[in-house]
């Protein structure tokens, strides 16, 4: 038996060794992906800690959703075809029953990029002159119309738009109407990817919310938040 079974005579060192590990990998990972993100951003022109600060915001804005408006929908299906509203005292299924949908804009996923694609722009477009917005006014167009042919909407979650297909498409025309890698180049990729990707696939949309049976939307919220932040993380690294 004694050969089979051994106490380890080390006590608990071990363990909170491992412990220790675990958290540090814990900590360090996220500062870690934090810092090299927030290096690529302050080559849109900010500082370190202001990247830093916008990237933060982004993220924790991304649970805060500002209601907009209520409007009704007339569609009382779920996508499995099950009613979604009964009679309180029949039980009954109400299947032409009015219901409403709430549409919010998220803090992190549109106001913020919109605020910084609005900064930038501002910023640039004194050095690159007004044919930078022509070619933001352009990219904007193209995205929104490549987001909205490929974005869907699910029946009881709301929006879902592709992770990469508007980031891609916003890098490919921030290289081509900029004239290749540099700060106009990134400005094009950010503000046209960002705000394309909110035009194609929220406000594009907005009429097939009607009939889909989505009691909530939020535009820039959970199905549009990484596509957003992925356009301008991309955005970030041709500055």
């Amino acid at each position: 038996m004694n050969g089979i079974f051994r106490l380890s005579p080390t006590g608990p060192l071990p363990i909170v060794a491992v412990i220790t590990l675990v958290g540090l990998i814990i900590l360090v990972i996220p500062l870690l992906f934090l810092g090299l993100i927030g290096a690529a951003f302050s080559r849109l022109g900010f500082s370190w800690i202001e990247a830093t600060v916008v990237i933060l915001l982004m993220l924790l804005g991304s649970f805060v959703n500002i209601p907009l408006w209520t409007f009704q929908r007339t569609r009382g299906r779920t996508e499995s075809d099950t009613p979604e509203v009964f009679d309180a005292f029949t039980g009954d299924p109400v299947r032409d029953e009015r219901l409403t949908t709430q549409l919010s804009l998220n803090l992190g996923g549109a106001v913020i990029p919109f605020a910084v694609s609005v900064y930038l722009l501002y910023q640039i477009q004194r050095l690159a002159g007004e044919m930078l917005l022509l070619h933001v006014g352009i990219a904007i167009i193209i995205v929104a119309v490549v987001t909205r042919v490929t974005t869907t909407i699910i029946p009881t979650y709301g929006i879902r738009a592709p992770l990469l297909v508007p980031a891609v498409s916003s890098l490919v025309l921030g290289l081509l109407l900029g004239g290749g890698t540099g700060l106009s180049a990134a400005v094009v990729a950010f503000a046209g990817g960002t705000m394309g990707t909110m035009l194609g696939a929220g406000v594009f949309t907005l009429p097939m919310i009607r009939n889909s049976g989505v009691s909530r939307i939020s535009l820039g919220g959970a199905g549009m938040f990484g596509a957003v932040f992925l356009c301008g993380l991309l955005a970030a690294l041709i500055a």
